[in-house]
């Protein structure tokens, strides 16, 4: 098992020591708490507090870590209360690697998502998540789990693209009501715009990189939501659903009164 090089047991205690005493104010003590301690585990350094710095923990990228790696890591954070841990890139190796350690946790296999929810906020707020079409899934879910994870209401509407503008008709309620837009869009992207001219909410687009020939892996998607003419928009990087997520929910939940 990894030793923590800061933050350790013996510190908190310390902290915690010269509250009782009287010579710290537990906001001093918070404070200092909130930007020291991590843990070394010589691969890594894990974040264990950004959590209470930033309401939202640290998210594993597994993509180009092993499976021993992603498991160690997420080990170190459930080890340090972290309320909720959410793996990304994940490959049925990383995955089962998470389940090891928690086994309650839940996986979604086309996104490569694999997350477990400890102690998460009180609901607070709404996400409303729309997708030009069902190949944008994967974007769709990291944005969809992370939102949760974060405390916020989320409801989701995927293949609602340009191509049959008919099918937006059914999500405008929702899309109207929400806190936060989330528009994940391939091919021209255009949805985003769309969205962007009906809500006045703020929207996040999300360009993915399904499409063929000149979409360029997303490039034009991307090119497309920053061009957008509609006031309003905000644009994360290409199949960034789970930056979406992050930045929707904080979003909602002030919006909600959370914050």
């Amino acid at each position: 098992m990894s030793t923590p090089i800061a933050g350790s047991g013996a510190e908190v205690l310390g902290l915690l020591e010269e509250v009782e005493a009287g010579r710290l104010s537990p906001v001093e003590a918070l404070e200092r708490l909130s930007t020291q301690p991590f843990r070394d585990l010589g691969f890594a350094r894990v974040d264990t507090h950004r959590e209470l710095r930033q309401g939202a923990p640290e998210a594993v990228l597994a993509e180009g870590k092993t499976p021993a790696e992603v498991q160690t890591i997420v080990s170190a954070m459930l080890e340090d209360g972290a309320g909720s841990v959410m793996v990304t890139r994940a490959s049925a190796e990383a995955r089962a690697a998470v389940r090891r350690v928690a086994p309650d946790a839940e996986e979604d296999e086309r996104a490569g998502l694999a997350w477990v929810a400890r102690r998460t906020p009180v609901e607070c707020g709404l996400v409303a998540i729309v997708s030009g079409g069902t190949s944008d899934r994967p974007a769709v879910r990291e944005a969809e789990v992370r939102a949760r994870l974060l405390g916020a209401g989320v409801a989701t509407h995927e293949d609602a693209g340009v191509a049959g503008l008919h099918r937006l008709l059914p999500v405008l309620e929702d899309l109207r009501r929400a806190d936060c837009v989330v528009v994940v869009a391939g091919q021209d992207a255009a949805l985003c715009s769309v969205i962007g001219g009906l809500v006045s909410a703020p929207v996040i687009g999300v360009p993915t990189s399904a499409g063929y020939g000149v979409a360029f892996g997303g490039l034009t998607a991307l090119a497309s939501m920053l061009a957008s003419c509609a006031a309003g928009v905000a644009v994360v990087g290409i199949d960034d659903g789970f930056g979406a997520g992050t930045i929707a929910a904080r979003v909602a939940r002030a919006a909600g009164g959370a914050l």
